[in-house]
C-alpha cells in the first residue's frame, strides 16, 4: 500500500514514520510511505500557500492552485482516493480504517489555518475525515493517526494477526482488561479465572468484561 501525505510540515512526520511498527511495514515492503512539501507545488513566487477569505473573517484559507496542482502530479495515472484531514470531517472509526486498509493508494492532504478552499473538497478531494470533536492547530496528527490505524490493519504487519481479532471495537466492543505476571502485585491479584487454565471460562468471563466495560465507558456503542 502506498500513502501519500501533502502537507506544509513535512518535517513532522519524520519521527512517526521511522520508528516502530510503521518503519518495520516499510522495511517488510508492506508499505510505502511519502511526504510531500506543499510549497513544491506553489506558483507563488515566495511559496506561498494560503490567503484570505472572501467575504472577511479571521485567520487565512489554503489556496486552491497548489493542492490542485499536488494531488494531479502525485496521483499521476494512478488510481488513489484522496482524504483531506479536518475537524468537519467524517468521525474515523475502527470499521472506516479495515475500509481504507483494502485500498492501493491513499492520498491524504493535511489540512491548516482556517482550512482549504472549499473547491479542493468539491473537486479533489473523496472524503473528509476528522479524529474528534476538537479542534487542531493541524491536519498533520490527524494524518499521523489515519497512517497508524490503517497500516497495523494491512496483512502482515501485525507480528499476530488474531491481535486484530479481540481488540477494542470489535463487535461494537471495548477489549476486555489484559494482565501480566506476577500474579500478585502489591496486594493486587489477577482473577482466578484467568490462571485456571479453563478456555471456556476466560472466554465466558472476557466476554462479561467486555460488554460491561462497553456499557460503562461507551454505551453509545451498545446502541
Amino acid at each position: 500500500m502506498r500513502f501519500d501525505i501533502i502537507t506544509i510540515f513535512p518535517d513532522m512526520f519524520a519521527p512517526v514514520v521511522n520508528e516502530s511498527m510503521i518503519k518495520l511495514a516499510q522495511e517488510k515492503g508492506k508499505v510505502r510511505i511519502d511526504v510531500h512539501d506543499l510549497r513544491d507545488y506553489t506558483t507563488d513566487k515566495h511559496r506561498k500557500v494560503d490567503d484570505r477569505p472572501f467575504g472577511g473573517g479571521p485567520g487565512m484559507v489554503m489556496t486552491a492552485q497548489p493542492l490542485f496542482d499536488a494531488v494531479k502530479k502525485i496521483k499521476g495515472r494512478r488510481k488513489a482516493k484522496v482524504i483531506l484531514t479536518c475537524p468537519t470531517g467524517q468521525p474515523l472509526t475502527q470499521k472506516m480504517a479495515k475500509e481504507l486498509a483494502k485500498e492501493k493508494n491513499l492520498i491524504i492532504l493535511c489540512g491548516h489555518y482556517e482550512g482549504v478552499d472549499d473547491r479542493v473538497r468539491q473537486e479533489v478531494v473523496d472524503e473528509c475525515i476528522s479524529i474528534g470533536d476538537y479542534v487542531l492547530t493541524g491536519g498533520e496528527l490527524p494524518a499521523m493517526v489515519l497512517l497508524d490505524c490503517v497500516t497495523r490493519l494491512l496483512p502482515g504487519v501485525l507480528g499476530k494477526e488474531e491481535s486484530l481479532v479481540d481488540e477494542s471495537f470489535e463487535g461494537n466492543l471495548l477489549e476486555y482488561p489484559q494482565f501480566t505476571r506476577p500474579a500478585n502485585f502489591r496486594g493486587i491479584e489477577v482473577p482466578n479465572v484467568l490462571l485456571s487454565g479453563h478456555h471456556e471460562a476466560i472466554e465466558k468471563w472476557r466476554k462479561a468484561q467486555s460488554v460491561n466495560k462497553t456499557k460503562k465507558y461507551r454505551p453509545d456503542l451498545i446502541k
